[in-house]
């Protein structure tokens, strides 16, 4: 009875629960772009990565014979360790579409807003050792970190950036 003699006093709470829902769905959205963005990062990071060990693939010395393989060219009656780090930031640029500004590395939407930024990145290449050696370490790999910054708004404002390390690694193993 206290329904039927109230009509339209269910109108300020169909609104509210409207405008809850719209927030959440928006909050939801705006996780998923930021996710998807780190994601891409960090899938072009690994193709990048990979390049790089590829690049490093002509220096490999094959120890058939031995198991193991690495990055050595002979020199005189030794060998020389060989490592190329290749040109990651060049890749990266190459493939997402970023412009270099200062340290940073910027992706902008064709409105000119910044959608992400990569900085910081770091290479650490391990070697295989030529003869013998640690055998968990009998493999080439490279192993890289960058920093991606990514701007986050709600509710048009702009809140702080979303900052994250991105790690990754790849390898070389000779099959034969």
């Amino acid at each position: 009875m206290i329904l039927i003699s109230n009509k339209g006093s269910g109108f300020p709470l169909a609104v509210a629960i409207t405008l809850c829902l719209v927030m959440i769905f928006t909050g939801v959205s705006e996780y998923f772009r930021l996710m998807i963005v780190a994601q891409g990062v960090r899938d072009t990071l690994q193709d990048a990565v990979i390049s790089a060990v590829y690049d490093n693939y002509d220096d490999v010395y094959h120890g058939v014979r031995e198991g193991y393989s690495g990055g050595y060219q002979p020199m005189d009656s030794d060998f020389e360790e060989s490592v190329d780090y290749g040109d990651i930031y060049d890749r990266l640029d190459s493939i997402l579409g970023l412009e270099q500004n200062g340290e940073y590395h910027v992706k902008t939407t064709s409105e000119g807003k910044q959608e992400f930024q990569i900085s910081d990145l770091e290479l650490e290449i391990q070697n295989a050792p030529l003869a013998g050696g640690d055998i968990a370490r009998q493999r080439f790999t490279i192993d890289s970190s960058i920093i991606l910054e990514v701007p986050v708004s709600f509710g048009g404002k702009v809140l702080p950036s979303m900052k994250i390390k991105v790690k990754n690694s790849a390898g070389y193993t000779p099959k034969f």
